[in-house]
C-alpha cells in the first residue's frame, strides 16, 4: 500500500448523477441532494455511506406501516467497508461488510480523477432501477475538524 496515496483521507459526497451507456441523463441516483462520506485509510481499508435525499424518521408505530417504513430506510441508504486498491486510474473496493449483502465478497472498480481538492468516482455500465446507467460521484476533499 503506498502510503503517498491520494486518496487517503475522509471525502464529502458533491454530488450523483447518471447517464444511460449512451450518454443520456438518467434520474439522480441517491435523489436531488444525498449525503455521502467515503473515507479511504492509509492501510488499504474504505468505508462508504450513501444517505440519499429526502429520508424521512421511522415513526416508531407498530404493524405493517413499520415493515414499510424500514423497508424505505433500507433502500434509501448504502453502507459498504472493506479494502481497496489503486492502480493507475482505477480504484477497487473489495467489499468485506455492505448494507447490501450480494455486495460482499463483490469487487468494485470505478475511475479516478482528481480535479484539485475534488475525487471523482466514476462506476463501468451498472443496472439502476431496471435501466443500465453510468454514475459519477464527485467527492469533496474535507480538512481535520470539518463538517
Amino acid at each position: 500500500m503506498n502510503t503517498d496515496d491520494k486518496l487517503v483521507g475522509t471525502w464529502k459526497l458533491v454530488s450523483a448523477s447518471s447517464t444511460t451507456s449512451k450518454g443520456e441523463p438518467c434520474d439522480p441516483p441517491y435523489g436531488l441532494s444525498p449525503l455521502g462520506f467515503l473515507t479511504y485509510t492509509a492501510d488499504g481499508r474504505v468505508t462508504a455511506l450513501i444517505s440519499y435525499s429526502g429520508r424521512k424518521p421511522l415513526s416508531g408505530g407498530g404493524g405493517a406501516r413499520v415493515q414499510e417504513e424500514q423497508a424505505e430506510a433500507f433502500r434509501t441508504f448504502l453502507a459498504y467497508a472493506g479494502r481497496y486498491s489503486l492502480s493507475a486510474d482505477k480504484v477497487t473496493h473489495h467489499i468485506e461488510i455492505s448494507s447490501i449483502q450480494n455486495y460482499v465478497d463483490r469487487n468494485l472498480v470505478r475511475s479516478v480523477k482528481f480535479q484539485g481538492d475534488q475525487l471523482i468516482l466514476v462506476t463501468p455500465p451498472t443496472p439502476v432501477n431496471g435501466k443500465v446507467q453510468i454514475i459519477e460521484l464527485t467527492w469533496q476533499r474535507l480538512q481535520a475538524g470539518s463538517r
